[in-house]
């Protein structure tokens, strides 16, 4: 029973040999899918707490030109919170200049998506932005 113990305890402190494992991911952004969704190092992570227009919808090709601009091929640190939707995680990233949710929404591209961000990007918005209707998921409950 000691040995299992010890054993236990070793395993749960020793750190991960995936950096896709941990809670921080540091890396390239090879890919844009659209304004609210980056893939870092082949890994897919839904911003969280921002809401995007999707491509196919008004402003949404415009919200995924900047994110190209502003990511593709650049370094990202992401903070995962641990949540899933559909093939990605979901976390909070920032790039050079900061928090990429932020400059999305205080760029007129985006959206507070407050039942995810707790109101945190609120502050941001602009006037222009209160045209893109929240999506349901983004309603607080």
């Amino acid at each position: 029973m000691r040995l299992f113990l010890i054993l236990v305890l070793v395993l749960s402190t020793a750190a991960p040999t995936d950096a896709r494992d941990s809670r921080r991911i540091v890396g390239t952004v090879t890919h844009v899918r659209d304004g609210d969704t980056i893939e870092v190092d082949g890994l897919p992570i839904r911003l969280n707490g921002l809401h995007a227009p999707e491509r196919r919808e008004q402003g949404g090709s415009e919200a995924r030109a900047w994110m190209v601009e502003h990511t593709r091929g650049r370094q990202v640190v992401c903070t995962l919170n641990g949540d899933k939707t559909h093939d990605r995680v979901v976390g909070t990233c920032a790039n050079g200049e900061g928090d990429l949710s932020a400059q999305l929404i205080a760029a007129g591209l985006g959206r507070d998506c407050p039942r995810w961000s707790g109101g945190r990007y609120a502050h941001l918005e602009r006037p222009a932005a209160a045209s893109m209707r929240l999506p349901r998921y983004c309603i607080p409950r």
